[in-house]
């Protein structure tokens, strides 16, 4: 080995640098290390810097000069290079040939360095480089480090694709890497898309980890049948970590320009959003729209609060501007506060009192008209449960509601309701007797009808039982816990003439396995039914006896009367029938991969099924699922909908849903699409046609490049196919959320 010294140094000087020599591999040369301590700063810690090379030379306390496959290592850094010259007092390096540099996980590759150790700034030339946290990689003609965590560079690309794969990246005359912020920054930039420039910015920035950030989001394009071509480019204000806001101006060729809103708030006692939308002057419509929504929740010491207020310009706003059926079929909007309280009342038992002032805007469709709901200013409730009191659980449930309407009768209505219950329990068994009495008072307004003032009393009595049984059993190899559980319910309440009372909420309640079981078949608190019946079911589950998981269940009721019905809702006509339609019910897992329901409501008399339903959902795993649904209703409906996200070729997936109406004979919901996923990106095109109102339908087409990590470049269907495919996975992201999280 030759040393080559600046000046006489000899071994003392190698020495001084704190130098050893050692035999290379095969005794065929030496490779030296030397462990440097740069020159104290006033106010800087001192670190060592470790440094090896095939051949060293320097001054003592000054600097050192390595050649030949040079490393120099220190803070969390090292610098690799044919040529590396160290200058101890600057804490400054420069190297030169196959110069790499990695530090927290970014690798730099380039021909020519210069770096001031301490400061972390300097410069690199015609490097390439990694951004390992980031999963991103590029390269440029020059490359500047601007402190720690923060680069930038000159004539440069970047990506999130994999090396050797190039399918898109950023061109940018200049380039800001601000790990510390986590935004980077690029003016003069082209996005290039397979070898082809598809937009232009004279500057974009975007997150590095996908975090919430100010800037402007990715511009959206798209068309629908109601309003022709859009477009709109959103711009996202990352106000503070619990509060942001986002503006987009959208652009319909048919209407005009569209100025969107929205503000987010998440603290400790209270969260809520405000969404403002104005169209000044819709082309079509002729006239000014908008549209205005706010909720929000809040805790007050022991009370609760909580706000919705939404409002429309006018009946057909969500028909001609919305292209999701969730949204075009909305009818009624609310605008209501309610106010609420619980608290221990006892040592066993609670209470909870809510106040609730509420209004309605109707959405009327010429076609259709509908009456709207009643206004409650205000509606106030309290219950309370006592248990254990006496051997016996009592509540209590009263309200008091103020109903306004334009066109029928208004007045007032207080209610109360106590009740006592004995449950009696073993293992096995149970037994729950019930006493209440359910005490009504009206106060009309004169002007709105002829009804005299009037009061209700109804007594209330009820008996439910049931049996528990169980034993092992085992399905193709595999062991459960299967129950069977019979129960009965009865119900005895006398006849009150009510045909004087107003009829403010009630109606007849859909016969399910939730109403069933229940002793009013009305909904409300304007009508209780006469009834002395008695009601039949059963119930049978397997369960994984390890985890007491449930794998399936079914379900069988009806419910028989001993008496004719006297109380009725006015306009519907009296039950004649001495026992309830038959209700059968199925759910669970029933093959690997398969979940299946099943509904039927059957009319024994007339032998007639009433409803049907059944639906299954097959998902093998993320990315993969196949639901198929059938639904009947004698005299309603008959439709079936069938939905799927299914890979088809390697990186394709089709997505599409159909719910076609048996009746009428046209889909009421459909959907096709086509995703492609590129690895570092991912392509979506979805087409969506919806039947809103009484018969229009509205088209619409979504498109959308997703450059992974960056930007997202058209219209985003993600919301469309995760309300329209149950079970719908995001092919390159398996969880999380697109928008916005609020801390």
């Amino acid at each position: 080995m030759r040393i080559l010294p600046l000046q006489p140094l000899g071994l003392v000087a190698l020495l001084a640098f704190g130098a050893h020599a050692h035999a290379a591999s095969s005794g065929l040369g030496l490779k030296l290390d030397s462990v440097l301590h740069p020159a104290p700063q006033s106010d800087k810690q001192r670190f060592p810097i470790f440094l090896d090379a095939d051949e060293l030379r320097g001054r003592q306390e000054q600097d050192i000069e390595g050649r030949g496959n040079v490393r120099l290592r220190t803070r969390g850094k090292s610098v690799a290079a044919d040529w590396l010259y160290y200058d101890q007092g600057k804490d400054e390096v420069e190297a030169a040939g196959n110069v790499r540099i990695e530090q927290g996980g970014d690798i730099f590759d380039g021909t020519r360095l210069k770096l001031n150790v301490e400061t972390d700034r300097g410069f690199m030339k015609q490097p390439k480089f990694r951004l390992m946290q980031q999963n991103a990689r590029g390269d440029a003609r020059d490359f500047f480090f601007e402190g720690t965590d923060h680069y930038r560079a000159e004539r440069a690309n970047y990506t999130t694709c994999g090396p050797g794969q190039d399918d898109w990246f950023i061109r940018a005359g200049d380039l800001d890497i601000d790990k510390s912020t986590d935004i980077g920054t690029a003016r003069d930039a082209s996005v290039v898309f397979l070898g082809t420039p598809i937009l232009y910015t004279p500057w974009i920035n975007f997150s590095l980890s996908r975090a919430r950030k100010s800037g402007f989001l990715s511009p959206t394009i798209a068309t629908s049948g109601k309003s022709g071509p859009e477009f709109s480019i959103p711009y996202y204000w990352n106000i503070s970590p619990n509060r942001d806001a986002t503006i987009t101006p959208h652009l319909l060729a048919r209407r005009g320009l569209l100025l969107g809103s929205e503000f987010r708030y998440l603290e400790r006692s209270y969260q809520g959003e405000v969404r403002v939308e104005t169209l000044p002057r819709d082309r079509v419509f002729d006239g000014s729209r908008y549209a205005a929504f706010l909720r929000h929740s809040q805790s007050w010491g022991p009370w609760g609060i909580a706000l919705d207020l939404q409002k429309v310009s006018d009946d057909s706003y969500f028909r001609d501007l919305s292209t999701q059926v969730q949204t075009t079929s909305r009818t009624f909007l609310p605008r209501q506060g309610i106010v609420s309280r619980a608290g221990a009342l006892g040592s066993n038992g609670v209470w909870a009192f809510s106040g609730m002032l509420q209004r309605w805007q109707t959405l009327q469709d010429p076609l259709a008209p509908i009456t709207p709901p009643y206004d409650r200013l205000p509606q106030l409730t309290l219950s309370t449960n006592s248990y254990d009191l006496l051997g016996a659980d009592a509540s209590f449930t009263g309200s008091y509601v103020d109903f306004h309407h334009p066109t029928l009768v208004n007045g007032r209505r207080a209610v109360a309701y106590p009740s006592f219950a004995f449950p009696l329990q073993t293992a096995y068994a149970y037994l729950t007797p019930k006493l209440g009495v359910h005490y009504t008072r009206y106060d009309l307004d004169s002007s709105t009808t002829k009804l005299p003032d009037a009061s209700r009393v109804v007594p209330i009595a009820s008996a439910e039982s049931g049996l528990v049984f169980e034993r092992d059993t085992a399905i193709r190899g595999r062991r459960y816990l299967q129950t069977l559980e019979p129960k009965l319910y009865y119900v005895y309440i006398p006849t009150r003439n009510q045909d004087h009372l107003p009829n403010f909420d009630s109606a007849v309640s859909d016969i399910n396995f939730a109403t069933i079981f229940a002793d009013n078949q009305f909904s409300g608190d304007d009508r209780i039914n006469d009834a002395n019946q008695l009601t039949l079911g059963a119930s049978s589950r397997l369960l994984d006896p390890e985890t007491g998981i449930e794998q399936l269940r079914v379900d069988l009721a009806q419910r028989y009367y001993f008496k004719g019905q006297e109380v009725t809702i006015p306009g519907m006509p009296a039950r004649t029938r001495t026992s309830s339609d038959i209700l059968a019910a199925l759910s669970g897992k029933v093959a690997p991969h398969l979940i299946a329901e099943f509904g039927l409501q059957y009319n024994d008399e007339s032998s007639q099924t009433q409803k049907f339903a059944l639906g299954a959902r097959y998902q093998p795993e993320l990315g993969k699922v196949l639901n198929a649904g059938y639904r009947f209703i004698n005299g309603g409906l008959e439709n079936i909908d069938v939905s799927t996200q299914w890979p088809i070729a390697r990186g394709w997936t089709g997505v599409a849903r159909m719910n076609y109406s048996l009746r009428d004979r046209r889909i009421a919901e459909g959907l096709a699409g086509i995703e492609y996923d590129g690895g570092c990106w991912v392509f979506r095109v979805v087409g969506t046609s919806i039947t809103v109102g009484t018969g229009d339908t509205t088209n619409s087409i979504y498109m959308q490049l997703e450059l992974n990590g960056v930007a997202k470049v058209g219209a985003n269907p993600l919301d469309v196919l995760r309300q329209n495919i149950a079970g719908y996975t995001k092919i390159n992201e398996r969880q999380g959320s697109d928008l916005p999280a609020l801390r």
